[in-house]
């Protein structure tokens, strides 16, 4: 276990639209420390969203971060020997952050386009409830309803 609680440290607001949850998706599209090129891309792609839908593109990403967003995930516990799938409740913090990866690693799989142009047709699918990170969402609920008879060796 560890000795304390590790430190959160909050993300300075992006540039253009002054959001944290934005700057948090940008450092984590970013490669190699390359923040100036992961915010082109991740700029260029609400670009494609507002000409795509004629909404807001912040609005546009916050909804599809809260329905990308799990409400339960599955840890693995070992009782006994064997070892279990428990469903718990994800954490706020944690809740923001798979989303984001998610989507992130939705939009890396894709081949084809310039990166942009595939986060942009992502984010417009999580909005929509559509898309590979809003299928992993729901693969996440399903394992966790099948394994719902473990859910009393959870720890509280």
């Amino acid at each position: 276990m560890r000795k304390s609680r590790a430190v959160v440290r909050e993300p300075q607001p992006d540039v253009r639209h002054g959001s944290k949850l934005l700057s948090r998706f940008i450092g984590k599209l970013m490669l190699d420390g390359k923040r100036t090129t992961a915010e082109k891309i991740v700029y260029d792609a609400l670009d494609m969203v507002k000409e795509q839908t004629k909404r807001e593109p912040l609005e546009v990403f916050e909804e599809a971060i809260k329905n990308v967003s799990p409400a339960i995930e599955v840890r693995a516990r070992r009782v006994g020997g064997s070892t279990y799938q428990i469903p718990t409740e994800v954490r706020p913090r944690r809740k923001t952050q798979l989303a984001i990866r998610w989507l992130v690693d939705a939009a890396r799989a894709k081949q084809g386009s310039a990166m942009s142009k595939r986060l942009a047709e992502e984010l417009v699918a999580a909005t929509k409830s559509e898309g590979t990170a809003y299928k992993k969402k729901e693969d996440m609920l399903k394992m966790a309803e099948a394994n719902r008879a473990f859910a009393h060796y959870a720890r509280y």
